[in-house]
């Protein structure tokens, strides 16, 4: 094994056929192959290999995009195309992308998408502490007492939410920045205080803020945009 070697999931997903995770499930189903041989979680790759998927040769890796979609509610953040809401088939982009996290169905705002396996994984590590500004409207008025609780952490999901900036924005609307994901997060903060979530939408993950991009509309990410998203990362 030679030191330019590189584990098997990220070289597959540096193909931007996938991210890591999804190709440790192809590993483990045996579909992957390195030299004709059936590979196993942990493999290596080395300069000169020959990996196959299904038997079929990895394609070289395609132009890396990565795109920032002002996701409408009832559409719904997964690749599988037997949901007649997905992503996928509402981008309609030509070339295979799938989403970086999730945003709820029916939520609206930025959401990326790409075909670079690794800057998911990177953007999806929760210790990294990347953060994530939402712009909530709800059914009751919004008080000092309810800012000051949802800042301090609220007890859902058999944990305690993280400290984050909650401020707020007229009468029944709010802003808040979070730097954790659990399910339904703030849906689920809101109903413990009982408040309920009229609209939601997020307007920026780490430095891509969504701006004036219309709803339902995408734009490809400015190098300057990736290039600090990729320095924070």
């Amino acid at each position: 094994m030679s030191d330019q070697s590189i584990s098997l999931n990220k070289y597959i997903s540096s193909t931007g056929i996938c991210s890591r995770r999804e190709a440790d499930k192809w590993i483990d189903a045996e579909r992957v192959k390195i030299n004709d041989q059936v590979a196993k979680k942990g493999n290596r790759v080395n300069e000169g290999d020959t990996v196959t998927i299904d038997d079929k040769p990895l394609q070289n890796k395609p132009k890396l995009v990565y795109i920032a979609l002002n996701k409408p509610p009832g559409i719904t953040c997964t690749t599988d195309l037997k949901d007649p809401d997905n992503i996928i088939d509402f981008v309609n982009y030509p070339k295979r992308i799938f989403p970086i996290g999730r945003l709820d169905k029916p939520s609206s705002g930025l959401i990326l998408l790409t075909n670079d396996g690794d800057i998911v994984n990177k953007i999806l590590r929760e210790e990294n502490n990347h953060e994530k500004e939402y712009l909530v409207y709800t059914n009751r008025l919004v008080d000092a007492a309810f800012i000051k609780e949802m800042s301090n952490g609220i007890p859902i999901l058999d944990t305690i939410t993280k400290k984050c900036v909650v401020t707020k924005t007229g009468k029944k609307s709010f802003s808040i920045i979070l730097t954790q994901g659990l399910n339904r997060q703030i849906r689920r903060m809101c109903e413990y205080l009982d408040y309920k979530v009229v609209s939601l939408k997020r307007v920026r993950i780490m430095n891509i803020h969504l701006g004036n991009l219309k709803l339902g509309k995408s734009r490809e990410l400015t190098e300057s945009e990736f290039k600090t998203l990729e320095k924070n990362l």
